[in-house]
């Protein structure tokens, strides 16, 4: 059985466009849907070890591919994103890497916030994500 998801863009509120690209929704229904959740993810490899230190961009990458991967085991992909929540320390930096971000998160334009943080769980994380996911109900 397939769900209904609608992405809304309310005419009442402005479009977030960097570089381009239209950034995320900021409303997103669902009908007939499983909820996944995905807790922060970090920049980390299968083995712990942090990857890209110093270097936001390939942060970002390594969380999205990281992403796909705990989505990928709970049967979703993703373009079944219907939300995230973005933690950066460094926002302006954040903004310098949309083409990164677009590559993961842009086909699905999740609802979508982005917070900057003194620090994550290390020093030399930059960016975590928590995502959640919808597939069809059954």
């Amino acid at each position: 059985m397939a769900y209904a998801r609608n992405n809304i863009h309310p005419e009442g509120l402005a479009k977030r466009v960097v570089g381009g690209h239209l950034l995320y929704s900021p409303v997103v229904t669902l009908e007939g849907a499983r909820l996944v959740f995905v807790s922060g993810l970090l920049a980390r490899d299968r083995d712990g070890n942090i990857i890209g230190k110093g270097d936001m961009g390939a942060q970002i990458r390594q969380v999205g591919e990281n992403l796909r991967t705990a989505l990928a085991a709970a049967g979703a992909s993703l373009d079944d994103l219907v939300r995230t929540t973005t933690y950066v320390t460094d926002i302006e930096e954040f903004f310098r890497h949309v083409d990164a971000r677009q590559e993961y998160f842009g086909r699905a334009l999740p609802t979508s916030t982005t917070v900057e943080v003194r620090r994550l769980s290390h020093p030399e994380f930059l960016v975590e994500v928590e995502a959640f996911a919808a597939l069809p109900a059954g």
